[in-house]
Order: C-alpha cells, then structure tokens, then sequence
C-alpha cells in the first residue's frame, strides 16, 4: 500500500502509536509532519525517520491551542503543498479517584484528547477543502469508549466524545470529499515488546498483546484513497478483547 508523495499530519508522533504511525506511513513514501508538545523526542523520531531515507518534518504543537495548531497545519501546507491526511493522536490520561480527580486534571484531558480533535481536524479540513483532492482524517479514540476500568472517568469521556465527534465530523465533511474514521486500540504495548509475559498474549483472543504496527495498518487502511466509501466508522482493534466475557473465578 504505497502513500508516495502524501502529504500526513501525525499529532503526539513523539512516542509510542503516534510515533509508530509516523514512520510507517514515511516507509510508505509519504511526506510526514511530526507533532507533538515533546520536542527532544519529536527531533528525535525525526532523524530516525530520515535516517532510514524517508520525509518528514517536525513541527512543536500544544494540540490543547488554536494558535498552535493553525500554525502546524500552515507549516504543513508551506513544505508539502496541501494535507492529504490527518492522524489526531495526541492524548493523555489521569488516572485518579473520581473523589481525588480535579477540574484542573478533567479539563486538561478532555482539551488534550477531545478539544484538539475539534481543532485539528477544523483547521486541517480548511486546506483539505480548498484543495478540492479531499482528504482522510483519522482519530485514534479507545476501547475506553465502549467499556471502563475504575478510575478512568476523563479518560472514557475524552474518547467516548471521539468517537461520536467523528461520525458527526464524517457528515459534515462528506460534502467536500473528507472522510472521517476512528480507531479504538486495546492494549497496544509501546515500550518493551519482549519483556510481556506468556499470560498477557494469551489472554486476546487473537494470542497476543497488539503493537503500534497494529494501528498503523489500520490507519493506512481508512486513509488510502481505494477505501473511499468508509466513513465515520470506529474500528475496534484490540485482539477480541472486547467480546471477551471474563469473570472472577
């Protein structure tokens, strides 16, 4: 599946999924813009992406502000030319008490994970729009979405909102072209692949614990221009895990 010449915009492509996106879509040929709040780590994935011959640019991004994330879709548009496709991965997560989560920490997930869905897509889809080419925007929500572990109440609701802002973004944006998908991952292990224990694989249906590779295929497959009549879907990949009934024995 070749992505020669495309232009791709990743948010949070320091670490881990979006960091694993990023460089298989420049294996792909495309031209990616790297964002992210976490600069070291940014330049970082940038080198390593050129080093291995591909194209890419990164631009520093607080996806939670209008200004930053208008300049990144401009510094896009002034290097390639236009966005073609958008990954909306930025995300945080605070896992506390509902009795010990505060406004504060409530307030920055859903501006970290939500708001900037909102805002990257809006600024994104300007130029997509104004191309007349269209374009894919994917949105990287949860399998939290669909299901809760205790504790994750600004979590669930950030990707919760996600997954209902794409379908509503998949219909709004129809008209022009741009289709709008999600993606929710289950457990996707981002650090030490090899230390994960025999238990953790097996207890998928599928036989193992998933990969950033997992997503990033499944990016590829909503943003090629052959899959153009899949819209404002949400694709669970999380090794069956969600159809799993478990019980305490």
């Amino acid at each position: 599946m070749s992505f020669k010449n495309r232009v791709v915009v990743v948010t949070g492509a320091a670490n881990g999924i979006g960091q694993g996106v990023a460089k298989a879509y420049a294996s792909k040929g495309a031209n990616v813009v790297l964002a992210d709040i976490h600069e070291r780590n940014g330049n970082k994935t940038l080198q390593e992406i050129k080093g291995k011959g591909g194209k890419a640019t990164f631009v520093k991004t607080d996806v939670r502000k209008v200004e930053d994330v208008q300049r990144l879709m401009n510094t896009a548009v002034v290097e390639y030319g236009t966005i073609d496709i958008l990954i909306n991965n930025a995300g945080v997560s605070r896992w506390k008490s509902v009795f010990e989560l505060s406004v504060d920490d409530w307030d920055d997930v859903l501006n970290t994970n939500l708001r900037s869905v909102f805002l990257c897509s809006k600024e994104a889809a300007k130029f997509m729009k104004k191309s007349g080419d269209g374009g894919a925007i994917v949105n990287i929500a949860s399998t939290r979405a669909l299901m809760s572990e205790k504790h994750s109440e600004a979590y669930a609701a950030s990707k919760g909102g996600i997954v209902a802002l794409t379908h509503a973004l998949a219909i709004s944006l129809g008209d022009y072209g741009i289709r709008v998908n999600a993606i929710s991952p289950g457990w996707i292990e981002i650090n030490d692949y090899d230390q994960l224990r025999e238990v953790d694989h097996k207890q998928h249906p599928a036989g193992r614990v998933g990969h950033p590779g997992d997503i990033a295929r499944a990016c590829m497959y909503f943003s090629h221009s052959e899959n153009d009549f899949v819209t404002g879907t949400n694709l669970v990949v999380d090794g069956g895990m969600t159809f799993k009934m478990m019980y305490e024995e």
